[in-house]
């Protein structure tokens, strides 16, 4: 990333977020995939931003985070609550840059290559269907990635042959987070991974977005609950209301070293 848009970075909550909006942070992939260094990106929402919290400060998970090339917010209610401390944080939706960055390659008229790492035969099948002119390239993990040393340095390798200029990480997270910080150490891949999370499974068809006026409601994670209790109750009733407690502390400590400052 170059030194101007890292110094527009604006830290809220913890994590380093780049002022950029969806067009510009599409820019910015654009650039960074014609770069023969691998870059990632990260797209923190409510879910993230609560797991980063139960962890030490100096945990590694967050340092990935920091380390990120892009670091974009992908909540509406992360945005609101920014709002709240008078702080503008434009919101980049992942699943709309994911086919922002896919239609837009798809209209470039000269081949790209692009990996996912994840999904199913189906969501490959699909997508090559739907978009015949980018030349696709995917690896099925196995459960656990997370905590599996070999299953990562598989992946790593794979992303290192495939010489992709866009990677989607489709294994969730923070599996795709520690995928992407390893490939970035080996040093030996180039362009942009990209940690999606079910965008891909949005864009075709595989499962449902929430209609416009829910998300303009700010209301998405509710539909996401209503279309995946089993899957979902926990994150959405359990984990995410933490994120009112973790803005209210990280706030009043924000204005505590306002006022020492002055």
């Amino acid at each position: 990333m170059t030194s101007s848009t890292r110094a527009a970075r604006t830290e809220f909550l913890g994590l380093p977020f780049d002022h950029l909006n969806q067009t510009e942070t599409l820019e910015e992939i654009q650039r960074l995939a014609g770069t023969r260094k691998f870059a990632f990106v990260v797209t923190p929402n409510v879910d993230h931003v609560v797991r980063l919290h139960d962890l030490p400060r100096d945990a590694s998970l967050w340092q990935i985070y920091r380390a990120a090339d892009i670091c974009v917010c992908d909540s509406q209610i992360l945005r609101s609550l920014a709002n709240a401390s008078d702080i503008d944080l434009p919101l980049v939706t992942g699943s709309d840059l994911t086919r922002r960055v896919i239609e837009e390659a798809s209209r470039a008229g000269t081949t790209a290559t692009f990996a996912i790492v994840g999904g199913d035969q189906e969501l490959l099948s699909e997508l090559t269907r739907t978009y015949p002119t980018i030349r696709w390239t995917q690896q099925i993990p196995p459960m656990g990635v997370a905590k599996n040393v070999e299953a990562q340095r598989e992946i790593a390798e794979f992303v290192e042959a495939s010489d992709a200029q866009i990677v989607f990480f489709a294994i969730g997270s923070p599996q795709s987070e520690i995928v992407c910080s390893l490939i970035a150490e080996r040093g030996k891949a180039s362009g942009v991974g990209l940690c999606i999370g079910a965008s891909l499974e949005f864009i075709t068809g595989a499962k449902q977005r929430a209609p416009s006026f829910m998300q303009k409601l700010r209301a998405e994670w509710l539909f996401r609950l209503l279309s995946e209790p089993n899957r979902l109750w926990r994150r959405y009733l359990v984990q995410g209301p933490k994120i009112f407690l973790i803005w209210r502390e990280w706030n009043n400590g924000r204005s505590t070293r306002t006022h020492v400052r002055s």
